[in-house]
């Protein structure tokens, strides 16, 4: 297809003229060179293009088929071309982001405010789903950024640290004293209620393989489909919810949670921001994450 580009715009604008002297005066060349590049195409497509006439040339059948498809090509090339321009004039472009829910609410947000304050012209789009499925969207090119824990086997992927998070249960004195007096001070594990995310999410998974690590066997499982709602769960006494630490802080300060005991720790995760290593020099790109690099205003 590439040797026939330059002879699919000549034949188009022959098309579009209906004579080769008017296409001849469009395109600036002579009349023998348009006859000689349509014949060009005509062999090499193994097929009659024009019908020709004292009165200029109409399109056989096969040649309205192609004029269809050049037709569109050209037309997306021209609008792609006009976007541009607008883009260029008024500054404006496009970055288009991935997150999942929670880290949208809790960590997305203040950095997203702080850029578009800086670059109010560029047009942002977030598509809300799990890390799986942002890093899944990147690959596809379907997104820019994705705001993700950090991915171990992405060989193709940038990625610049943001913040660590801690993962940890929670729960109300109330229903850990209730507990207590349900079970006669028996194993944590066997007796509360453990609310956790789904298991297709990055961070169950993450808690499993450490309670997998320390030998530790749940009886009890809720699976809740978000965040925020683990945090409202746990804040009525239903359980005790797998959440990070940064998120619940204002609760923990206020008394509202507390900390369950379990008697071992969950190691910090980093979290960050992640792109394309082919796409690390785009503009939009460079500029959202430079502005991350900095202390929040």
């Amino acid at each position: 297809m590439e040797q026939n580009l330059s002879l699919y715009y000549v034949f188009h604008t022959v098309a579009k003229k209906g004579s080769i002297s008017h296409a001849a005066k469009e395109l600036y060349i002579s009349q023998p060179a348009i006859s000689k590049s349509i014949q060009k195409l005509e062999v090499n497509l193994n097929t009659t293009l024009f019908k020709r006439s004292s009165r200029g040339v109409t399109l056989t059948a096969d040649g309205e088929i192609l004029f269809q498809h050049t037709s569109a090509a050209f037309d997306a090339l021209m609008e792609g071309e006009e976007i541009l321009a607008r883009h260029h004039a008024l500054g404006v472009d496009q970055l288009r982001i991935g997150v999942s829910t929670t880290l949208c609410k809790y960590i997305l947000l203040p950095h997203l405010q702080r850029f578009i304050k800086a670059y109010p012209h560029v047009k942002i789009s977030i598509s809300c789903q799990s890390t799986y499925q942002t890093l899944t969207l990147l690959e596809e090119n379907k997104i820019d950024i994705g705001l993700v824990g950090e991915p171990t086997i992405q060989k193709g992927f940038y990625f610049q640290p943001l913040q660590k998070i801690q993962d940890i249960f929670v729960t109300t004195s109330s229903y850990l004293e209730h507990l207590e007096l349900r079970s006669g001070g028996s194993d944590l594990f066997q007796t509360a209620t453990f609310m956790m995310l789904d298991e297709e999410n990055i961070t169950r998974q993450y808690i499993n393989r450490v309670f997998l690590e320390h030998g530790v066997e749940l009886s009890n499982v809720l699976e809740v489909s978000t965040m925020d709602l683990l945090i409202e769960f746990a804040k009525i006494s239903m359980g005790a919810a797998c959440v990070i630490q940064e998120f619940v802080q204002e609760e923990l300060d206020g008394g509202d949670l507390i900390v369950l005991p379990l008697g071992l720790t969950f190691p910090p995760r980093q979290i960050g921001f992640a792109c394309r290593k082919n796409e690390q020099a785009n503009p939009v790109i460079e500029h959202f994450l430079h502005l991350q690099e900095s202390p929040l205003l």
